[in-house]
């Protein structure tokens, strides 16, 4: 690729700012479990759900869909985490009690960005300052969310996970930032891949990242060079389709953030705030993408267990799927 940055994605290809608008509320999923509610779209995912999911195991090889974290900055994580020990190998006595030899060590991160692999919680974005459920940016202090937290997925997410591999469909290593993945590509591969999604689904869509990045000698810059993402439209199919929860190798926006006036992030503005779906961004999905290739299968057990943080606005995660 080259050394220009990447533009984005421009009008006519864009919707308006009125058509955005016209989306954000004929999806919106606020009363639709009772004014209360601060699953959002989790609630597709029932107990049957997660029983069949469970049948789709065969083999039981498991693979992470998880980056792993990184103590370094890079372009894609720029403020990364902090990992240090408080007792190593050579103070194994440290903790005063009397043959009790052990290591320990501290960690700490910020919880969203472009490298970092993290769900959102609904507290997590807001338009014309209101949240999933029309609940006030006042509800989110300085000492955290009181309401749409990432307690709502405390209980784990686990269901019928689907890969939808773009760029196989479209026959290219990777999509380029520059281009949009459209309804047309999402049933593309629901039709080459034998797969169809549905009611209570945990959705991945793959644009190729991994591939990109090992194609530019292990250095990817999202910020410069940019990264594919979903277009606008593909909103309402996601919410028609009923899916519990989005994720992708990417962010699911395009980034750099698109040209429309009130809504830079779409995706994220509304599938978090309308339909109330919780989004995992920054899948490493090169190993799965293989495994799903070699056994022809594009649906799996998918298991997501998010940190319990009262308050919190996200989580590291590490998505795993069994086979």
């Amino acid at each position: 690729m080259s050394d220009q940055p990447s533009p984005a994605l421009q009008a006519p290809d864009l919707p308006t700012t009125a058509e955005l608008d016209r989306i954000f509320e004929a999806v919106k999923n606020w009363t639709t479990w009772g004014a209360d509610d601060e699953r959002g779209a989790l609630n597709h995912l029932t107990d049957a759900h997660r029983a069949h999911a469970a049948t789709l195991v065969r083999t039981g090889e498991a693979v992470s869909m998880a980056h792993d974290l990184t103590t370094r900055p890079t372009p894609e994580t720029p403020s990364p985490a902090h990992h240090h020990m408080l007792s190593s190998g050579d103070a194994l006595g440290s903790s005063g009690v009397p043959d009790y030899e052990a290591t320990q060590d501290y960690l700490g991160t910020a919880v969203h960005g472009l490298g970092l692999t993290h769900i959102d919680a609904l507290c997590h974005m807001f338009v014309r300052g209101e949240m999933y459920g029309g609940r006030p940016a006042s509800m989110v202090r300085s000492t955290g969310a009181l309401a749409n937290t990432i307690m709502s997925a405390s209980e784990g997410v686990l269901g019928r996970g689907v890969l939808l591999d773009i760029p196989l469909v479209r026959g290219v290593d990777f999509i380029d930032p520059t281009s949009s993945i459209t309804v047309a590509d999402l049933e593309a591969a629901e039709a080459a891949q034998g797969v169809t999604v549905g009611t209570g689904d945990l959705l991945i869509v793959s644009t190729g990242r991994d591939s990109r990045k090992a194609a530019s000698n292990g250095r990817l810059d999202p910020f410069f060079k940019g990264l594919p993402g979903l277009h606008p439209r593909t909103l309402p199919w996601l919410h028609e389709r009923k899916v519990a929860l989005l994720a992708g190798d990417g962010i699911s926006d395009q980034m750099p953030f698109t040209a429309i006036p009130e809504w830079p992030f779409p995706v994220h503005q509304i599938g978090i705030v309308a339909i109330g779906l919780h989004l995992i961004d920054n899948l490493r999905l090169d190993t799965v993408t293989e495994v799903c290739r070699r056994l022809h299968r594009w649906e799996f057990l998918m298991s997501v267990s998010p940190m319990r943080v009262p308050g919190g606005t996200g989580s590291p995660v590490n998505p795993i799927a069994v086979f």
